[in-house]
């Protein structure tokens, strides 16, 4: 009687049933937590308190808007983001206090002047724990992040072994074409298998891209390689180098004026976001984004001191590929690159991975419970 030799494919089985189990927990909730995310923003939106616009003949000007919004005590103002269309408020960015990392965002009709303060909803106190977990294990960050990082190359072995053993011993195309489709006329084992075999096929690839760039918040390290691969740093929006020359206030124009004079330069339909003026850097930021592009969160940026002058603009599409690459990292990652159906293809491939740990935990439990041999 002939010995069993151990084969590749035997040990890569191993590795892939013996990481996947001892993984198995992290992974789940880290998927979990992911499937919720896809669609965080809708969720608050949904939540969120509507704020309508009902279109009028007279709009008030943005500095008009900010001086009221100084006169209610809300705080600094540092900026707005005004929509691509009339029936959307306008969004302007506020701080108590200017050393704060983040504002709060005060919603104000254009036409009426009414000010909204956007307040916290239970959702985002949920999103946020979801995005606690997803990055942390809700766990301090210097021992979660590292936990999730090498869960997250265990999920990429995983995925790259599971590729492997998709493939029948014998590649043909009768055994081949098994792996494309799930018996459901088959028993609840069966089901199962092909659950985990089948699916985890159609949702390698984007499992593979989702922990290639999600490395890229485990590790300083890997992101910085990335970095160097592609030729570009990830994370990071420098402004451009240009000298901005001392204005006098005569000189100075109006925010609204400096808006006409963006919208003019980037002459097409699309949300514009404004940074104002401030003691470290003394000019107008622009950011806008073109309501027709193939990607809704690619952004163009122009800069432009008080004085009207236009320093330097950065049109997205004419970017070198690899930086383009680098500053598209985390709409990747999170499936927001190509709008709401990149994100369904996501959700789908999130919940498909949620379900990877389950699915493969009862396949060992089915293979624990052999029949005795024959006589």
């Amino acid at each position: 009687m002939k010995k069993k030799t151990y084969s590749i494919r035997k040990f890569i089985n191993d590795i892939h049933l013996w990481l996947g189990l001892g993984s198995g927990i992290i992974l789940f909730l880290v998927c979990l937590s992911g499937t919720v995310l896809a669609f965080e923003k809708e969720i608050k939106s949904f939540f969120a308190e509507e704020v309508t616009v009902k279109t009028s003949q007279q709009k008030a000007t943005v500095a008009s808007l900010t001086e009221t919004l100084k006169a209610s005590n809300n705080g600094f103002v540092i900026g707005v983001t005004i929509p691509s269309t009339n029936q959307k408020p306008y969004e302007f960015s506020v701080k108590k206090d200017l050393k704060e990392r983040r504002g709060s965002q005060i919603l104000v009709n254009p036409y009426t002047e009414s000010i909204h303060k956007v307040e916290k909803t239970k959702a985002d106190g949920f999103m946020l724990s979801m995005f606690k977990l997803h990055r942390w294990l809700l766990l301090d960050t210097n021992i979660g992040r590292p936990i999730v990082g090498v869960a997250t190359i265990i999920f990429l072995i995983l995925a790259i072994s599971g590729i492997v053993l998709w493939f029948p011993k014998k590649v043909k195309w009768k055994n081949l074409k098994q792996g494309f489709k799930i018996k459901t006329d088959a028993n609840w084992k069966r089901i199962n298998h092909d659950l985990h075999n089948t699916l985890g096929f159609y949702a390698c690839i984007l499992i593979l891209i989702m922990g290639i760039t999600g490395l890229c918040w485990s590790f300083e390290s890997y992101k910085t390689g990335l970095g160097n691969l592609i030729g570009a740093e990830i994370f990071n929006r420098p402004s451009p180098d240009f000298k901005v020359s001392p204005t006098h206030n005569n000189e100075a124009i109006t925010v609204d004026d400096a808006i006409v004079l963006a919208n003019k330069t980037l002459n097409y339909n699309g949300e514009l976001s404004i940074t104002f003026p401030n003691k470290k850097n003394n000019y107008y930021s622009f950011r806008k984004t073109n309501d027709s592009n193939w990607s809704p969160i690619t952004t163009d940026n122009l800069y432009m001191d008080t004085s009207g002058t236009i320093l330097a603009v950065e049109l997205f599409n004419e970017k070198p590929l690899n930086v383009k690459i680098a500053s598209l990292i985390k709409p990747i990652h999170t499936g927001e690159i190509f709008g709401n159906l990149s994100k369904f293809i996501y959700f789908l491939a999130c919940l498909i991975a949620t379900s990877l740990p389950v699915t493969g935990t009862i396949i060992w439990l089915n293979k624990l419970k052999k029949k005795p041999k024959k006589a």
